[in-house]
């Protein structure tokens, strides 16, 4: 009976691919890509994905494959391989990151609400007894970051369902992309809307601000974030039903599909879509360009299908309903697998030394005392930056800066590690994708130097292109801070405890 319980509550292959799939894939990423890029946009997420998603990816099946038994996620894989100190500045880096992302999205994330609810971004005009908009989003926030917590606890179970259901959500919405568009081009008889003119169409773009060589490299900068957040399944290894067999594969099924869906998205979204007729205009901005294209995709559709001016406009604008409500999920789905598994890694991983006694209990598989701490966290910044006036929002603006380039740092960090993962012998490795040390240094170089590339033009970019020096001194400042805070904390603990002789132990 304790078997079968057990194995009831860990993720199943389904289970985790959802859970990877809403971690990652970022539906606006599609409709941001073809607005900036046009059908340009293909080339380059390939590019990404080839020299740094897949090998990157198979690099996290290896080293979950090997430690399926450990908890601790990518703490663990770094330690064992290299070291705990090089480990414990890499994942404190990256948990500090996603605070910062928690707090910015628990006011993102009533764009796509309101869009299911009303149709179009209200939150703007929000009002409740005399607040503003930003203190009512705020207070929204407040409540929604309590409510993840509160259920977070309640374990893993509560939270596998939540992420499948939006991993589900995500999936319907490409499925409708695709099915929908491909019905728009047969109904068409094969008539593109952005008209494919050659290959010039998938090296320029539509958009005259991504004309220049400068702007280009940019953008390849937006197409390897767009991959980035698998390594947050990494503390999910231990819940993994067959961590051996089925991590390894599920990771490896989801990147796959992505790569694939990314492509395949932007190159769907041309079907029905003219750019300059539909994108070109002064009110289409990033924030809002998912909405329009997919609002324009119900348009087309009842267009095509024969009906009236007016009837496709209500089919437009249902579906804009849809895609925020489906949206909604998967920022649901995101939330919860972000505020709980970078925790659950940094906590079950490190050395207890480090962290206060009640930080380190875990219950039903849940640092519950340490999510409750990381909720106070949390609202304490969201009533900071809403009530705080403009000189909070100011400071929040920064660290954010700070954050864009610490973010992906660790991925350095853990691929930096990966040489030393297969050099050591002592490392039982179930699962190999790597045949060779020279295959697996060569994929190493590969996504150190995209990820290197896209960092270091990231931190330039608004000096060269803007002359906003602040904003490069400040997203240098960043992983420098959050790099001195760590080694001043794990030095503490060092020095109290012998941590490294308790490590070797």
């Amino acid at each position: 009976m304790a078997t079968k319980e057990n194995s009831t509550k860990k993720l199943t292959l389904i289970s985790l691919v959802l859970m990877i799939f809403a971690s990652v894939f970022g539906f606006p990423n599609m409709p941001r890509a073809f607005f900036l890029m046009g059908y340009g946009a293909i080339p380059w997420y390939m590019l990404s994905a080839l020299t740094f998603f897949i090998p990157y990816a198979f690099m996290m099946a290896e080293y979950g494959s090997a430690f399926k038994d450990e908890k601790g996620g990518i703490y663990t894989w770094m330690r064992k391989s290299i070291g705990p100190k090089y480990a414990f500045v890499g994942v404190f880096m990256w948990y500090a990151s996603y605070i910062v992302w928690m707090v910015g999205t628990s006011s993102i994330i009533w764009i796509p609400l309101s869009n299911a609810i009303f149709g179009s971004d209200t939150t703007s005009s929000w009002a409740l007894f005399g607040l503003k908009s930003t203190q009512v989003i705020g207070i929204l926030g407040i409540l929604w970051m309590a409510l993840i917590t509160f259920i977070a606890t309640k374990g893993l179970e509560k939270i596998k369902k939540i992420t499948s259901i939006a991993g589900t959500a995500v999936a319907v919405l490409n499925v409708f992309l695709l099915i929908g568009s491909l019905l728009v081009l047969i109904l068409n008889k094969g008539n593109l809307a952005q008209p494919i003119e050659g290959l010039h169409s998938f090296i320029s773009s539509p958009n005259s601000s991504y004309g220049s060589p400068v702007a280009m490299l940019s953008f390849v900068v937006f197409a390897i974030f767009a991959f980035g957040g698998i390594e947050v399944v990494g503390g999910l290894v231990d819940e993994t039903e067959n961590a051996a067999k089925n991590f390894p594969k599920g990771i490896i099924t989801a990147a796959l599909i992505i790569s694939i869906g990314y492509s395949l998205g932007i190159f769907a979204c041309g079907i029905f879509t003219n750019w300059t007729g539909i994108l070109s205009g002064k009110d289409v901005h990033m924030g809002n360009v998912a909405y329009i294209l997919m609002k324009n995709l119900g348009v087309s559709l009842g267009l095509a299908m024969g009906t009236t001016t007016e009837t496709a406009l209500v089919i437009g604008s249902w579906v804009a309903r849809f895609v925020g409500f489906s949206m909604f999920l998967a920022f649901t789905g995101t939330f919860f697998t972000l505020a709980f598994a970078p925790l659950k890694q940094l906590i079950e991983g490190t050395p207890k030394e480090l962290w206060p006694a009640k930080m380190t209990k875990v219950k039903d598989g849940i640092p519950k005392n340490a999510l409750i701490i990381q909720c106070v966290i949390v609202i304490l910044m969201i009533m900071l930056v809403s009530f705080g006036g403009d000189e909070a929002a100011k400071f929040f603006s920064r660290l954010q800066l700070m954050t864009n380039v610490a973010m992906t740092l660790p991925n350095l960090f853990i691929a930096g590690a990966f040489i030393a993962f297969k050099n050591n012998d002592n490392i039982k490795k179930t699962f190999v994708m790597f045949k060779t040390k020279t295959k697996a240094k060569i994929a190493t170089c590969s996504v150190l130097i995209t990820v290197g590339f896209a960092n270091i033009f990231t931190i330039i970019e608004p000096w060269y292109t803007k002359g906003d020096i602040s904003s490069t001194i400040w997203m240098i400042a960043g992983p420098l801070c959050f790099t001195v805070v760590a080694l001043i904390v794990y030095n503490r603990a060092e020095k109290k405890q012998n941590i490294n002789n308790e490590e070797a132990a």
